[in-house]
């Protein structure tokens, strides 16, 4: 806490009384700072405000004159709960597994979580005014509906599989079902649909599950391997997390004795009898599938809300379960295609050698892969999870001073430097705040033009979603942020006093850093 003034000089209890009531500094200390820095902050030594290694930002011409564009601020990470489906039984079907973010922009993923919705920045309490726009909704393909509010998309990869399963049913078909023809290729599409339709379930059970928790669900994506629920907050409990990843496998056992049932009520050998075995089979692969107990798996979810029971700690939880998963992927690598060829899986032993082995390997390397990815995203996701909270915006903040409309450039940052701040916040002439200089357009006003350039045009007008509070830490912070894209925010207390400035890239640091620190 900053208890001087800017000069160095001590400040008494009247003046620090009249500053605080009127929000103008000190007469007779131009270098006085409404924002109080936070006390492991230091001062530039540059001559501007700007960090040296962001003075690349000037080469962009549009920072003399104000109109920069602005910096995305990374996303708080999240898990994806996926239902890893393979192959359904006729046709090889898709595996649905868990990405982990994320990087600046964390995966979107394993059983996604995120912290509650933060109160609107601004730091008054109950401040009039305009929630701040969310952020905008992120795509993924082709919206299909929003059911549960949650919007469902279909990527472009599902059109390929949809194909690959079209074409493989459809010669399971010929052989089933000659007198078909090429309709028989019809039938096929509406068995991909329906057992994509299957999968949505699936992802349908765990995005209701999370609702029930009150853990938001960014959205469901049905991608090449299956589906992704992107949950935004983890689970509070093992055995919340238990409920969660459970329910998706559940219902996909269920889906397959309504099919086996359904399948008791016609004729076999005919349309209907192919398509329900089929559709059966493959939810029974998917759920069978999932129950694997490996990251990022529904069945490694399970595992490691079991260890977190026992261990107490999730981070452990998430370390067995990763590692399970890596064993896993490597079985799945060697051991698929040796079931395939001695027949384990059902089919005819055949002999290694041949386009059959090609796509076999192909298949079991592309799970492998799957697997083995998503269980090293989940590690590190876990990972950031732990050291988010040390995201601070109050430890991240640049100490400021306030300047109005018409100052000079030159005259803001003689300022600046007295008082060792690294940023700039024009005020109106009772010391309300405006908007923020930024350190882009400084940097690019050469030396010789600063006397005669006013800091209004190298500022940003301020909205609702550039005001934070400085109580934010971690992904409410980072969420806060992602809201409202900016390059500097305005930092304020409770009371509404100023703090000072945030940068997006001391935050993007900052966030970087997290990532790359051990456990």
């Amino acid at each position: 806490m900053d208890e001087s003034g800017g000069s160095g000089q001590p400040r008494s209890g009247t003046d620090e009384a009249d500053e605080r009531r009127t929000g103008r500094p000190r007469p007779g200390d131009p270098a006085t700072t409404t924002a109080r820095p936070p006390s492991d902050q230091q001062p530039h030594d540059a001559a501007t405000p700007a960090a040296p290694e962001e003075a690349a930002d000037a080469a962009h011409p549009e920072a003399a004159d104000g109109q920069d564009g602005e910096e995305r601020p990374p996303a708080p990470p999240t898990d994806t709960s996926d239902s890893a489906a393979p192959a359904p039984a006729p046709a090889p079907a898709p595996a649905d597994t868990r990405t982990d973010s994320h990087t600046p922009e964390p995966p979107h993923h394993t059983h996604r979580s995120e912290a509650h919705t933060p109160a609107p920045p601004g730091g008054r309490k109950g401040r009039k005014g305009p929630a701040p726009k969310r952020a905008k909704e992120p795509g993924g393909g082709l919206l299909m509906g929003r059911p549960f509010g949650v919007p469902v998309y279909v990527a472009p990869s599902w059109f390929l599989v949809a194909a690959l399963i079209t074409w493989v049913f459809g010669g399971q078909l010929e052989r089933v079902l000659p007198e078909l023809g090429m309709a028989r290729y019809l039938v096929s599409l509406f068995f991909a649909v329906a057992f994509y339709a299957s999968v949505l379930v699936h992802e349908l059970a765990h995005t209701v599950a999370a609702l029930r928790f009150k853990l938001p669900v960014r959205r469901i994506q049905l991608q090449f391997f299956g589906g992704v629920s992107e949950i935004e907050k983890e689970s509070e409990t093992p055995g919340r997390e238990f409920v969660l990843a459970f329910v998706g496998p559940l219902l996909s056992l269920i889906l397959g004795g309504v099919f086996y049932l359904a399948l008791q009520t016609v004729e076999p050998g005919t349309v209907p009898g192919v398509l329900l075995g089929g559709l059966m089979i493959s939810n029974l692969i998917v759920a069978a599938f999932n129950l694997l107990p490996g990251l990022p798996l529904d069945g490694g979810r399970m595992l490691r809300a079991v260890v977190w029971k026992i261990t107490g700690k999730p981070m452990s939880g998430t370390i067995a379960a990763a590692w399970v998963g890596r064993a896993l992927a490597i079985s799945v690598l060697i051991g698929l295609p040796l079931l395939t060829h001695s027949g384990g899986l059902g089919t005819e032993a055949q002999d290694i050698g041949g386009m059959d082995t090609v796509m076999d390997a192909l298949l079991a390397a592309i799970l492998a892969g799957i697997i083995w990815t998503g269980a090293g995203n989940s590690l590190r996701v876990a990972r950031l999870r732990e050291h988010l909270p040390e995201l601070r915006a109050r430890a991240l903040t640049r100490r400021a001073v306030p300047v109005e409309t018409h100052t000079p450039l030159s005259e803001a940052l003689r300022r600046a430097n007295e008082a060792g701040a690294r940023a700039l916040v024009v005020v109106d002439a009772d010391g309300d705040p405006l908007s923020l200089v930024r350190e882009a357009a400084i940097v690019g006003v050469p030396e010789h033009r600063r006397p005669w350039v006013a800091v209004s045009g190298l500022a940003q007008d301020l909205t609702d979603g550039m005001r934070v509070s400085a109580e934010l830490a971690g992904e409410d912070l980072l969420e806060v942020l992602r809201a409202t894209p900016a390059t500097e925010y305005l930092v304020v207390e409770d009371s509404g006093e100023i703090y000072g400035v945030l940068s997006a890239a001391d935050v993007e640091k900052a966030f970087v850093k997290a990532m790359a620190r051990p456990s």
